[in-house]
């Protein structure tokens, strides 16, 4: 998918690494890396951080995003029961999709591989959409899910091989 206000200097600068849908896809929970998490296969972290927000109380929608066909259905159907969210979920969100992350990151080589390749580059989530988890359209968003990524990058060992 391409967005009109894509910067091609960004691909080019070396200053920022994006990814998403670039060479580091790989770090974008919609890309097709299975993640176990709290004792579940979950076929990405997106389908992992979705069901999340429901598993306090909701288990048949953790289920139905368990079996979703692709991260975007698992992305809607956590939309279609947003006012079924866990009532405490947003004070732990961010340390939900840290510890999601790292699991994805421990238990898939290459995209352990795609992280050492960002070297010391600020990490970007830079969907024009999310001014949350990315940098939003005017690159004044928060950026939440490229800093998760910088902090797991700077806990990795023996970085510089």
């Amino acid at each position: 998918m391409k967005y009109k206000n894509r910067d091609p200097i960004l691909e080019t600068s070396g200053e920022i690494v994006g990814f998403y849908p670039r060479e580091f896809y790989p770090l974008d929970n919609f890309s097709s890396f299975a993640v176990e998490w709290r004792g579940r296969k979950w076929q990405t972290s997106e389908h992992a951080y979705q069901a999340s927000h429901f598993l306090q109380k909701n288990p048949k929608i953790v289920e139905e995003i368990f079996n979703a066909r692709s991260a975007h259905d698992a992305q809607k159907i956590a939309r279609k029961y947003e006012d079924k969210i866990d009532s405490d979920f947003y004070k732990k969100n961010l340390e939900i999709m840290q510890d999601i992350l790292r699991h994805k990151l421990q238990q898939n080589p290459y995209v352990e591989k795609k992280l050492r390749q960002t070297g010391d580059k600020k990490i970007v989530e830079d969907s024009p959409k999310d001014n949350f988890w990315g940098w939003g359209a005017k690159r004044d968003g928060k950026n939440e899910l490229g800093k998760i990524w910088m902090k797991l990058r700077d806990e990795l060992p023996n970085l510089a091989n």
